[in-house]
């Protein structure tokens, strides 16, 4: 029998939740053009839309608010989570923006130094990929076969596949590769973890042919937990340790803090040593971001952050975290539910093409199957899939996505094993009824990043 770690914390403050009735439900979901990312949060019951921003910080970091330096320039808050950050990374250069994009949207278009650029990844996710062709560049996946076996396990399946890396980087010429992203955890892939050999193999290959290697990093200390877990060189080592070894083997640290740094915004771009793109960025960084000591945060929220990140590394809450995921993905797999196996860093995702062969790509099976389970039970998902990954850039063509999941995020330190069996039996409760969900069509599409905005009916 599979056992799950008891929460390394105890509860200091609490928000009410409403549940609602399946008739307010359909009301609510058809005001929001069948698109869950238009419901109002109290229309929600228990939300699993995403874990970006959505946790909850500890007292040491509500305590740290009120220590926020406020002033526009040189703010003693900057120089603190400054001095954590090069702690943890060892990197020289340092700059906070508002959240993950941010970083991307300053950094991404400084590597595609000219249109038809390519950046290689074990998968790129949705704004990193937005921002990669925004910038004029083409974003090509290499992630490992094994990935797209759901039913198999295999303890790193977020791995990059360095030989189809190597293939493209030959083939488009490495002069035309504007960079290597490695996306860890691979959220696109399920949330699966990239293994630190992997890591090594595909820095080897970045300095053979001279390319910068980013790490996206808004997950890295769940993955950092995982290779400690799952990698056996790797068992003794402390978990800050092994995420210090992750950076050493990378150029760029690109980081959505609202993930592992803990916090509700925030974000940064770290640079080992290339003073030329830092300097390239901090000019970039003062119209988009603001000035490069605040790039778009408050003192506080950069003082919660420097400790955000420092809880983030601290094995027993990372335990719990994973352990979390996986009693959910344990509970939907005993159950005949098709999901990424083994589970991943912070969602459960569930192979919508399995449970709906019926609707096709283009109608977004993991869409339907998201709105049923708001219907069903007030809980809130997201698709991941042919909706999420967008039209091609140059034939708009709708795009097929190897996987229509539906992402079942859960949020840090915020719901109990309790909330997760509710979300499991809602889950079942569908799938039993699979075979009637309808896919849907566009009544509104916006030209990028359509799955925020969307509206939506039933065919």
């Amino acid at each position: 029998m599979e056992t799950f770690s008891a929460p390394p914390y105890r509860i200091k403050m609490v928000e009410a939740i409403k549940q609602t009735t399946r008739k307010e439900r359909e009301e609510y979901l058809r005001k929001a053009y069948n698109n869950l990312f238009l419901l109002p949060s109290e229309a929600v019951y228990i939300d699993l839309l995403t874990d970006s921003g959505t946790g909850a910080m500890s007292d040491a970091q509500w305590g740290a608010l009120m220590q926020g330096d406020e002033a526009y320039a040189g703010s003693r808050s900057f120089y603190r989570l400054r001095d954590v950050v090069h702690k943890i990374t060892g990197y020289h250069y340092f700059i906070p923006v508002h959240q993950g994009r941010g970083a991307e949207h300053v950094v991404l278009p400084l590597l595609a130094k000219r249109p038809g650029m390519y950046f290689i990844s074990n998968m790129h996710f949705d704004t990193t990929r937005a921002h990669v062709e925004l910038a004029g560049a083409h974003a090509i996946d290499c992630v490992i076969p094994e990935c797209r076996d759901i039913h198999t396990y295999h303890p790193f399946k977020g791995n990059m596949d360095t030989a189809a890396c190597e293939e493209n980087i030959l083939s488009k010429k490495p002069e035309n590769i504007a960079g290597i992203i490695m996306t860890m955890t691979n959220n696109s892939a399920g949330g699966q973890p990239v293994s630190l050999e992997n890591l090594r193999s595909v820095s080897a290959l970045a300095k053979k042919y001279r390319i910068p290697l980013l790490i996206d990093g808004a997950r890295y200390a769940e993955n950092a937990c995982f290779i400690k877990q799952r990698e056996a060189a790797c068992h003794s080592m402390a978990i800050p340790e092994i995420a210090r070894e992750m950076f050493d083997h990378a150029d760029i640290f690109l980081m959505s803090a609202k993930k592992d740094g803990l916090v509700n915004i925030g974000g940064f771009i770290a640079i080992r040593e290339d003073e030329a793109l830092f300097r390239a960025a901090q000019v970039r960084t003062v119209p988009y971001e603001g000035f490069p000591t605040y790039g778009g945060l408050a003192g506080r929220d950069m003082e919660a952050l420097a400790v955000g990140l420092e809880e983030g590394l601290e094995e027993p809450f990372l335990v719990h975290r994973l352990d979390q995921v996986r009693y959910l993905c344990t509970s939907l797999r005993d159950a005949g539910i098709p999901v990424q196996y083994p589970a991943g860093g912070h969602a459960v995702f569930v192979d919508c093409k399995e449970i709906c062969p019926h609707i096709p790509f283009d109608r977004f099976p993991g869409q339907a199957v998201c709105n049923e389970v708001y219907l069903e039970a007030g809980v809130r998902t997201v698709e991941v899939g042919s909706l999420l990954l967008g039209r091609d850039p140059e034939t708009r063509e709708n795009l097929q996505s190897p996987f229509e999941w539906m992402r079942l995020s859960i949020p840090r330190r915020t719901y109990t094993y309790a909330h997760l069996d509710i979300v499991a039996r809602a889950v079942c409760s569908v799938y039993e009824r699979r075979h009637a969900l309808k896919g849907l069509v566009f009544e509104y599409e916006s030209p990028v990043l359509r799955h925020f905005t969307a509206r939506m009916n039933y065919e």
